[in-house]
């Protein structure tokens, strides 16, 4: 029998959706199911959105640029001159999705066994991307009992190696929700000049800020225009993650020149997409109004709720639609599908993502969980009274 590849036996599954089996079963039995273990949202597509895709009257989809429809590039410039951030269609390469533009940027910045610096618990995928890349991920601890906010300076120095090519955060981010200040960002700013690293920021969830707090894009760093690549995505802005488009953003022409040989290799992105992505930048501000005051709701239920459970902690986020909490719990992949394989309160149950698929250091989010607030506040309300019935009568309770 071929032998598999090394690289494709080297690749994580998906922390996020390998408990499906678990679910769908429980789901045969009759059980409701709330899933908060993925971050797809049930808000409304803006209607602009899916009336592009509807209204198209040409008779044939054909390929677009490799780097994206030049109209969409060029409204992309107008929206983000709106954020303060200024760059022209020629600086900007559309991708599948913010995944894609992430392995173009890996690919283009980095050999295979050199090294990218991450503050973990980061989005499970960044995983992925650094195998299929053949790169190495090197993570640098946050701690629940901080917020997660940005490790220390040292923490970086003492990880930069001659193989060290960049560092990537993810502002506001998945999986904890933590929003990094300006005064943070400065600090990767100054290690990016020292030791001559990219900085790669992945700021998908740029409108989800709460609490008065607003975001700093890492493109708003002055003197480090060479070094940033901005990655960007329509699938949670807009809550569209199917039409699968994001984009590569950076000054630095070399860098864009050698992404666009990988664009090309792969023909151009989804046509679709980039019709829905095009018109949803017309959405009015009232849509955002709404659906932040609706995330905040969301976000106030479960964070109360979890630090109302006995043994429980849940840091309050300041952005995106995620929680990291600490439960006393032994194992969180066992407790996570022994939730859907054993479990269940008044005929429900809830679906959580274990927080180990977020770390790269082994032994790390055994007692910690995702929770992606995607779902109304009445559905919100029932599966933390699972979760916290859960916990009373988990097998492997701690303390």
């Amino acid at each position: 029998m071929p032998n598999i590849s090394t690289k494709g036996k080297m690749m994580p599954a998906s922390p996020i959706r390998k408990l499906v089996p678990y679910a769908e079963a429980a789901k045969k039995r009759g059980i409701r199911v709330y899933h908060l273990n993925i971050g797809q949202p049930d808000i409304k597509t803006p209607e602009i959105a899916l009336e592009a895709i509807r209204n198209f009257d040409g008779s044939l989809v054909e390929y677009s640029h490799s780097a994206g429809n030049a109209s969409y590039r060029e409204k992309l410039a107008d929206y983000y001159k709106k954020h303060n951030i200024h760059i022209t269609a020629e600086e900007i390469i559309v991708g599948a999705g913010a995944s894609e533009a992430l392995l173009f940027t890996m690919q283009s910045i980095m050999d295979p066994g050199d090294e990218i610096i991450i503050p973990e618990p980061f989005y499970a995928n960044y995983n992925g991307f650094a195998t299929n890349a053949g790169i190495n991920v090197v993570p640098i601890n946050s701690s629940i009992e901080s917020g997660f906010a940005l490790p220390p300076i040292e923490e970086f120095e003492k990880s930069i190696t001659g193989k060290t090519k960049a560092i990537l955060v993810c502002n506001p981010n998945n999986p904890t929700g933590y929003l990094y200040s300006r005064e943070e960002l400065e600090v990767l700013k100054n290690l990016a000049l020292k030791y001559d690293l990219f900085l790669i920021a992945d700021e998908v969830y740029r409108e989800f800020c709460y609490d008065g707090k607003k975001h700093y894009s890492v493109m708003n760093l002055e003197g480090l225009e060479q070094h940033v690549v901005l990655i960007d995505s329509v699938s949670k802005r807009y809550s569209m993650c199917g039409v699968r488009i994001g984009v590569m953003i950076s000054k630095n022409k070399e860098l864009m020149d050698t992404a666009m040989k990988f664009a090309q290799a792969r023909l151009s992105p989804p046509s679709f997409g980039q019709i829905a992505a095009e018109a949803a930048i017309n959405t009015p501000d009232s849509y955002f109004d709404e659906v932040l005051d609706e995330y905040l709701k969301r976000r106030d239920t479960v964070v109360e709720a979890i630090n109302r459970m006995e043994g429980a902690f849940c840091p309050n986020p300041s952005g995106a639609f995620y929680v990291v909490a600490k439960l006393p719990i032994d194992d969180s992949d066992k407790f996570c599908q022994w939730l859907l394989e054993d479990f269940n309160y008044n005929n429900e149950t809830v679906m959580l993502a274990p927080a180990t698929g977020f770390y790269s250091t082994k032994g790390r989010g055994m007692d910690e969980v995702r929770i992606s607030y995607v779902l109304n506040v009445d559905d919100l309300k029932h599966a933390m009274k699972a979760l916290e019935e859960a916990l009373k009568v988990y097998p492997g309770r701690k303390g």
